[in-house]
């Protein structure tokens, strides 16, 4: 049986990075009968950073899904899909999370939940330009920014 298919759009907002930071995400599903479903979700940080919301907007996105699928992740954090698409991730990884340069690789707790996050499904990181008129990475960074300056905020623990 065909995996289901999801496309899910992210992105991360930051003010001052390190600062208040959120991401927002839409997750778009098609059911066999046509109807299509729509999730998005949101969470701001009182500190945190841009990659990090990045990431974490990925993530969360990902964990959502209840079972396995074939998903096309649409993200602006050329980060995020760099990491993925030109193998830098899982060279970390093999280099026991350093860089080419030798260097500690940042945000290594969000990496680490992000090789969890997409064991169980095909997935296709595409960059998308940000801020040019794409409804969907346009509506995901109104929800980041909202995200972020929501009172209560709660404290980014990897930081």
């Amino acid at each position: 049986m065909e995996k289901p298919f999801v496309r899910i759009y992210t992105d991360g907002a930051c003010a001052n990075n390190p600062g208040k930071g959120g991401y927002g995400a839409i997750l778009i599903y098609k059911k066999n009968n046509g109807e299509t479903i729509t999730k998005e979700l949101s969470k701001g940080f009182i500190k945190t950073t841009n990659n990090r919301m990045e990431l974490l907007a990925v993530i969360d996105s990902l964990n959502l899904l209840k079972t396995p699928c074939r998903v096309e992740l649409y993200s602006d954090s050329k980060y995020v899909v760099d990491a993925i698409n030109q193998k830098w991730l899982f060279n970390w990884q093999e280099k026991n999370w350093k860089t080419a340069s030798k260097s500690p690789v940042k945000n290594v707790d969000l990496w680490k939940k992000l090789i969890v996050a997409i064991k169980p499904h095909d997935i296709k990181f595409i960059w998308v330009k940000g801020h040019n008129d794409n409804e969907f990475n346009e509506k995901c960074d109104k929800l980041a920014v909202s995200a972020r300056l929501q009172e209560n905020l709660e404290i980014d623990p990897g930081l």
